[in-house]
């Protein structure tokens, strides 16, 4: 028998409520990982990544934002399956850490200034799995064994601007990994490092998952990165998602213009000018308001007046999917 997946988000809409009325920056979004699967998220900024990732997590900013439709479905360990959208706070508190666990993009933000490393870690450990104070240091320099921070027993008593980037990126998947989840969610951790380091951090997180079986939503804006780490992407725009595919698949035949647009941004795409040096292409426009049709119509080449006055479908196909009227019609 086939196991649910780990985490099914099923029709999630998200308000926030502003100054100047609501605003829906998530409408409809489905997705899902199973255990052991990097799914990647994958949109320009403002494409409602980082939202959607909040709502699973259960920090949307109150009262301001909230989960205004939709399902959010985890598998537990005991394999009871909840709606995280509907679960109260302080059930979720328990869960936030333990089962599900977070890297957030900017590290020096994320991590407390005046506790030590150590601190940190041993913290959410004694929290989540009920060990005591010298058990919970021990666990501590586990991690930060694991994750391939050197002379680990000294640094754990380091405070967070004692250490690079890279080693404080580091000390956030330990922090993130330290009590087992069963689903990590990566916001875009490698966005404020080098390519060096950043291929570091990229293998580091692969191996975890490889190791423990956890499944992974990675989010991010680099489909060079995709195309190291994922085993199949969600494409998201204007809040919606545009297109879901193998990631190989994807590469070979994008089905959505706007996954089309964002592959032919990749430097190994570049055309040569008329002068012959080679530019990097960009995607014309910016993100404007929703309204009827398809949201990505006013940037794309190949829409017609159908796009921009009908609504359109995110319309499955085998293990793909695609949010456009004429995806046939453009890859014949």
């Amino acid at each position: 028998m086939i196991s649910p997946p780990l985490l099914a988000i099923d029709d999630l809409e998200v308000r926030f409520r502003t100054e100047e009325g609501e605003s829906t920056p998530v409408r409809g979004v489905t997705l899902s990982v199973a255990a052991g699967e990097t799914v990647a998220l994958v949109g320009e900024s403002g494409s409602g990544k980082s939202v959607t990732s909040l709502a699973v997590m259960g920090l949307l900013p109150r009262p301001a934002g909230r989960v205004a439709r939709g399902r959010i479905l985890f598998r537990r360990r005991s394999e009871q399956i909840v709606d995280l959208a509907a679960m109260p706070s302080s059930e979720m508190r328990k869960l936030r850490g333990s089962e599900i666990a977070m890297i957030f993009q900017e590290p020096m933000t994320s991590l407390n200034p005046v506790l030590s490393i150590g601190e940190q870690i041993a913290e959410s450990v004694r929290q989540h799995m009920g060990l005591g104070r010298a058990g919970a240091v021990k666990r501590a320099v586990e991690m930060l064994d694991l994750v391939e921070i050197p002379d680990a027993r000294r640094r754990v008593d380091e405070y967070p601007h004692q250490m690079s980037g890279g080693m404080r990126q580091r000390v956030m998947i330990a922090l993130a990994m330290s009590c087992n989840p069963s689903l990590l969610i990566a916001d875009e951790p490698t966005t404020a490092l080098d390519v060096t380091i950043q291929a570091q951090i990229l293998a580091l997180i692969d191996r975890l998952r490889r190791e423990v079986g956890m499944g992974v939503l990675f989010i991010t804006h680099n489909l060079g990165v995709v195309a190291e780490v994922a085993d199949r992407v969600t494409v998201m725009y204007a809040g919606q998602v545009v297109e879901s595919s193998p990631v190989k698949d994807l590469f070979r035949s994008p089905r959505h213009p706007y996954t089309s647009a964002l592959l032919n941004c990749l430097p190994a795409r570049a055309k040569r000018g008329a002068d012959g040096r080679r530019m990097v292409q960009s995607i014309p426009g910016t993100v404007g308001n929703v309204g009827e049709g398809c949201a990505f119509a006013p940037r794309c080449a190949h829409s017609i007046e159908m796009c921009r006055t009908s609504s359109v479908a995110l319309e499955a196909d085998g293990e793909r999917s695609a949010r456009c009227l004429r995806w046939r019609e453009i890859l014949a």
